[in-house]
């Protein structure tokens, strides 16, 4: 509904109510409603889940129109985000957020920095999802506030031309409401805990969940040692699980990210159950690291498999877990990947352990030969050392190539005195286009970084804390921050628009009126700022 469609729709509203609603103003009821759109998270994730599902169609026609998202543990940090890529780019189109449960883990529990091992509290996550979109809710009323007072003062210019304008603006207003994918983790107990905690989440505003097949109670990060996996039937539950809480709560077109560790995980807690040759439990099973057991070599508590009329002994550790064939991880991430697309989810991750465009793509091939319009979410992880891996895949190239590398030390490529050097160029050509080559390439929809705005917030605070307390003083935060966010436009130099001070002003104009006490008059220090 347009702005002047709006307001006319208010005005019959208050007419209708008689004189005891006389005194409300439908132009700026009108503009409290557009500044509020979404009204719950449930609003919120049936349009965000609308745009993926757009964006998925448009991936599949044309793979360069992939999509990317920054991990954000702050709604202010998210805000700020989104702020900028309409600044520089004019358009939300693409961009989303990812909502990490290592930064979860890490900023956001009472229990204080955790690892990523499930122990922070569940209910965390969708008060953060909360947060995140009270926070772009705020940037939209912010932003739309400050375009209603631009059209006042072009109405009292008499400036119907620009009036115009912005109430065209205003009528195509893009929201900096952007879907979240949301990481559930393993879903934090079985599947019913998982189902309840995909409610909330979902009610929060999440329109898309991603989760692991790891062991609830032995969750790692994906980057970290010691995974371990379960049987394809008990992850499935758990999808089929995040499906009924999406029809539950009515966001339909939902969309779930079934992530596999398979690649990095070498242990399993349970064989699986399988009563026929072949099913999907025997598959899994065929990948156990066994030994053919001769009968009169049985020992206490031994476990077996029948396979092929032979006595297989399954290695299992002094930890009751059991361990998978080495080098079986591609064909058990392809196997994860085929039956989690088959069984509902809408989306694969496939964890890795270094960013490397046809390592991806094989699995991605095998996977399609199945389910040809099989998509990735892919972790551009700051667990990887980029320069280094790049470096060395490009040595690994020229070499290949009969190029000479002897100028350079494969193991020593981190080291600054490569910079200059020509491989070094190569490499970061590499990685600046590696987004788009395995978008291309490798099936990957969408593009993430799990924990950039962790690191951007030591290394600024570190530079700050370096300056501040030696020797340039005051200076180190005017030179280093403000006279930067003044010349380079960032909108929160003037912090008390953007925690809402203006917003307020104008609530106290509609409610007030005249006798409005209001905090943006001449002595406010933020007009300092103008200029």
């Amino acid at each position: 509904m347009g702005y002047q469609n709006t307001i006319a729709g208010m005005q019959d509203t208050i007419a209708g109510n008689g004189a005891p609603w006389a005194a409300i103003d439908a132009q700026s009821a009108a503009r409290m409603r557009l500044q509020n759109r979404f009204r719950t998270g449930l609003d919120i994730a049936k349009h965000t889940a609308a745009i993926m599902r757009r964006d998925m169609a448009a991936y599949d026609a044309d793979p360069a129109q992939y999509t990317q998202s920054l991990g954000c543990w702050h709604g202010f940090i998210a805000q700020q985000k989104m702020i900028s890529i309409k600044k520089h780019f004019g358009s939300m189109k693409g961009r989303y957020l990812y909502l990490s449960g290592w930064m979860v883990a890490a900023l956001r529990s009472e229990f204080g920095p955790l690892p990523d091992q499930s122990m922070h509290e569940k209910t965390s996550v969708p008060a953060l999802i909360e947060e995140i979109y009270t926070f772009l809710k705020q940037a939209d009323a912010r932003e739309l506030g400050m375009m209603f007072r631009d059209l006042d003062t072009a109405r009292e210019a008499g400036d119907t031309v620009e009036a115009k304008r912005l109430e065209h603006a205003i009528d195509n207003y893009e929201s900096h409401v952007v879907p979240i994918i949301a990481d559930i983790d393993a879903g934090f107990g079985n599947a019913e805990a998982t189902y309840l905690l995909a409610k909330q989440m979902i009610e929060a505003g999440a329109c898309a969940l991603q989760i692991e097949n790891q062991v609830s109670d032995e969750k790692q990060c994906g980057h970290q040692d010691g995974k371990v996996t379960v049987p394809h039937e008990d992850f499935l539950q758990k999808i089929r699980a995040i499906r009924y809480a999406f029809l539950e709560m009515g966001v339909d077109d939902g969309i779930i990210v079934a992530r596999t560790d398979s690649l990095g995980a070498g242990l399993t807690k349970q064989i699986a159950y399988t009563q026929e040759e072949g099913d999907l439990g025997d598959q899994y099973n065929s990948f156990l690291d066994c030994e053919e057991v001769d009968p009169a070599s049985i020992r206490n508590g031994d476990v077996f498999l029948s396979r092929e009329g032979k006595l297989l002994r399954p290695r299992r550790l002094p930890s009751n877990l059991y361990q998978f064939r080495a080098g079986s991880g591609e064909d058990r991430v392809v196997l994860d990947c085929i039956t989690s697309l088959q069984n509902g989810a809408d989306l694969l991750w496939i964890e890795t352990e270094k960013p490397h465009v046809e390592q991806i793509a094989g699995m991605v091939d095998r996977i399609r030969e199945v389910v040809p319009d099989a998509k990735l979410v892919y972790n551009n992880s700051p667990s990887f050392n980029w320069t280094l891996n790049f470096r060395q895949q490009v040595f690994d190239a020229w070499e290949a190539d009969g190029r000479d590398v002897t100028p350079y030390d494969r193991a020593r490529l981190m080291s600054a005195d490569y910079d200059a050097t020509e491989l070094a160029a190569e490499a970061d050509e590499k990685i600046r286009t590696f987004q788009r080559d395995a978008a291309a390439r490798a099936g990957i929809f969408h593009h993430l970084i799990t924990l950039p705005t962790y690191h951007t917030a030591a290394l600024s605070t570190d530079n700050l804390a370096k300056k501040y307390f030696g020797e340039a003083g005051m200076l180190g935060y005017v030179k280093g921050v403000q006279r930067k966010e003044i010349r380079e436009g960032i909108a929160c130099v003037k912090h008390q628009n953007m925690s809402g001070s203006d917003i307020g002003d104008d609530h106290k104009d509609y409610f007030a009126g005249e006798a409005a006490l209001k905090a943006g008059g001449a002595n406010n220090t933020m007009n300092q700022f103008a200029a």
